[in-house]
């Protein structure tokens, strides 16, 4: 298999794990969120085994309303993630270094110039992850009068990527629109990639369309093959109306594996993160993802109740409700399965189930890679990297060595042309 047609995989860093109760397992770092040495370990352990990229996720606020739900607001201390990935530029040298920043509490001059910064600073690793922000909690810290409908966030959102993605082409110095008036080019040179990497990870329909306009790659969550090849062949078939070729995006479910040398090693390293799960906790992170404040009221071992449509993040509702449905699970059951990967794809086995798994929906034309989620830092990842990286390099989908230096290079993307205004 040739190295274009390899799979990819994104580790997924996250203070202490993925796992909700990942801060109370026993390997567990507790103070890992301000530790830059724990995260300067997890990074190099990524690039020693040729991951394309790390990625850092943001909340401007706590997740969690009730600060005495010690594991939500565990999960809320840690760095500014593009501060952090600065930091981590001049301790790698060719992992791509990929950062969430919110188009809702930001402008786009700003974080346009912010992102060419790391960009420059790496020689050309960057990526920006563009979302939305759909927490009520972070619009609060922005004296904003509460949290604006969906519709209006992505228009939002359409404008502040067109502007960005002028800024860094190149493009005529002056916009002026419905949400942002921007006058001058940006203080630097072109990236050495062309423009930093585009990510998304919407998976509304407004979501899916403003993806196919501009995203270089998308991270998406699907539990089941038939979910992740649906998304994976809707959003490529969009393309074609924006005069984009279906490689122009490169599609990374997450993934969140427990890998051992055995199965039963694996089930019984999960089965001891599922147990530190405390029922409250579990619930609270549920009803978070559902918009939902009183999800407590209901009998937790009775059914999800039906919900009204969310100004939140609609595509992560709807992927609980349907497996709430689909699999028969109580909200105790839903809040525990839910609590383990945050609603995206688990696989417990060996290496050779593990890489069987992947293989199985990359080559089904469902996934273009991975973003790889481990449950605790750095036990899980460290199992990935000894185990599964292997395995998937002898079956030849992965590679072995860098065959470049930018982001856009690992990932097989076309280098961005250059606007004639700036040529």
């Amino acid at each position: 298999m040739t190295a274009s047609h390899q799979m990819k995989l994104g580790a997924f860093l996250w203070a202490t794990g993925h796992h909700i109760a990942a801060w109370r397992h026993p390997q567990a770092h507790v103070t890992a969120g301000i530790d830059i040495d724990h995260y300067i370990q997890l990074a190099r352990t990524a690039e020693a085994a040729k991951f394309d990229m790390i990625f850092c996720e943001d909340a401007a606020g706590l997740r969690e309303a009730n600060i005495n739900i010690a594991s939500q607001t565990s999960r809320s201390i840690g760095f500014e993630p593009i501060s952090l990935l600065s930091a981590l530029a001049v301790q790698t040298s060719r992992i791509g270094l990929v950062s969430t920043a919110s188009t809702s509490y930001n402008e786009p001059y700003g974080l346009a110039r912010t992102f060419l910064s790391l960009d420059h600073l790496s020689g050309g690793r960057a990526g920006w992850n563009l979302v939305t922000s759909a927490s009520p909690i972070e619009a609060a810290n922005f004296g904003a009068t509460g949290l604006k409908p969906h519709a209006d966030r992505y228009e939002r959102a359409r404008e502040f990527a067109e502007v960005v993605t002028g800024l860094w082409h190149g493009g005529p110095s002056g916009h002026d629109g419905q949400s942002f008036s921007v006058r001058d080019p940006l203080d630097l040179p072109r990236s050495p990639q062309g423009a930093p990497v585009m990510v998304q990870a919407g998976a509304s329909d407004v979501g899916r369309d403003l993806a196919a306009r501009t995203a270089d790659l998308v991270f998406t969550a699907a539990q089941t093959f038939e979910e992740a090849k649906a998304f994976y062949d809707d959003l490529k078939g969009r393309m074609a109306a924006y005069g984009r070729e279906p490689d122009d995006i490169k599609i990374m479910p997450g993934v969140a594996p427990v890998v051992a040398e055995t199965e039963a090693e694996a089930r019984a390293k999960f089965e001891e993160l599922q147990e530190l799960i405390p029922d409250d906790v579990g619930v609270a992170l549920l009803s978070s993802y559902l918009s939902i404040a009183d999800l407590w009221r209901y009998p937790i071992d009775g059914p999800l109740p039906e919900l009204p449509e969310s100004e939140g993040m609609q595509s992560r509702q709807a992927l609980v409700v349907e497996q709430s449905r689909r699999d028969g699970l109580s909200i105790r059951q839903l809040a525990r399965h839910f609590a383990g990967a945050r609603g995206h794809w688990r696989i417990v086995g060996t290496a050779a189930q593990v890489a069987d798994a992947l293989q199985e929906r990359f080559e089904g034309g469902a996934a273009d890679g991975f973003n790889v989620m481990p449950s605790y830092f750095p036990g899980e990842l460290d199992a990935f990297c000894t185990l599964v990286v292997p395995e998937l390099q002898r079956r030849g989908l992965f590679r072995k060595d860098y065959e470049g230096r930018t982001l856009r290079e690992h990932l097989g993307l076309k280098r961005p042309a250059w606007l004639p205004a700036q040529a």
